[in-house]
């Protein structure tokens, strides 16, 4: 059996709707109401890190497991305690590309790595998912698109090798149900490097529209975080913005292709199959990610194993 954690979130809930319908999957999420699950046969459960019991219940016949990296104290140690004790034999855990940057130290790198360290002394077997930023976090700028036609963002002409959430769920698909991804770790980008200002003109043409874009300073961007997020988180978010400037977010990876055998999504791809998230709805409207359509598939040749 598969358990699947973070089925309410992005990557979560893309990796759920994927797997195949004949596979045992359970899902493990605090609000079970929140999840779609896309056979009945898939059983949801509630429960929580921070509640061994519901663990222990989730855990009982689990042979593999996604799990989606919990920034809490003790949420990753328990799950793994837990799971060592269940006989689970294989973990494939969502991470982030920035873990494997000896430079980057911000506190949410710093939670990543920690977790990391966990699930790699812990004894089970294990393959880590670190991929560089989502092109679906660029629907954060649809109320101000709708409302003003404008995006701002903080240093807006350094580039990321964002990556399709789609390609990053696809992946993890395959380190579930195939053999073979056991001590990997995959960082998984885009196949090209673009900067928010890119982002902003390709958006604009797949939605028939001039966008203007605009640079935010860093305190402009300051304000906009601490209104969503914790201060420490929001300080960690700009710490890790600032490594654009150094261009340590640039590189571009193979690993999509090499694991799925086609290659990675552009981002002019994904904003055409996202459209409706940027033009539709009243002003201001906060957009929802579903699992939305699938990925526009280029098949190539795999190459011979390295």
């Amino acid at each position: 059996m598969i358990l699947v954690t973070g089925a309410t979130g992005t990557v979560g809930g893309l990796v759920l709707a994927r797997l195949p319908a004949g596979r045992a999957v359970r899902v493990l999420a605090r609000q079970p109401e929140r999840v779609t699950a896309p056979h009945p046969s898939v059983e949801v459960v509630r429960g929580d890190y921070g509640d061994q019991a519901s663990l222990e219940r989730a855990l009982q016949g689990v042979s593999r497991v996604l799990l989606v990296t919990n920034p809490s104290a003790d949420g990753d140690a328990r799950f793994i305690r837990v799971a060592r004790r269940a006989g689970v034999e294989h973990v494939v855990k969502l991470s982030a590309a920035n873990v494997g940057d000896p430079l980057a130290d911000d506190l949410i790198t710093q939670w990543q790595r920690r977790n990391e360290e966990l699930l790699l002394s812990s004894g089970l077997a294990w393959t880590l998912l670190r991929p560089r930023s989502f092109m679906s976090n660029t629907l954060s700028w649809a109320p101000a698109i709708r409302a003003e036609g404008t995006v701002r963002a903080l240093y807006g002409t350094f580039a990321s090798a964002c990556v399709d959430p789609r390609d990053v769920a696809e992946v993890a698909v395959r380190t579930l149900i195939e053999d073979g991804h056991e001590g990997r770790a995959y960082t998984l980008t885009g196949p090209e490097a673009l900067s928010s200002a890119d982002q902003t003109e390709q958006l604009g043409k797949a939605l028939g529209l001039a966008l203007r874009f605009e640079e935010l300073a860093p305190d402009q961007a300051r304000s906009g975080l601490l209104q969503r997020y914790p201060e420490d988180v929001a300080e960690a978010l700009l710490h890790s913005a600032h490594h654009l400037k150094c261009g340590a977010k640039a590189r571009v990876e193979n690993t999509v292709f090499d694991v799925t055998g086609r290659a990675a999504g552009p981002f002019r791809a994904w904003a055409e199959d996202h459209t409706e998230a940027f033009a539709g709805g009243p002003a201001g409207a906060e957009p929802e990610l579903s699992p939305g359509p699938p990925r526009r598939v280029v098949r190539r040749k795999r190459p011979l194993a390295r």
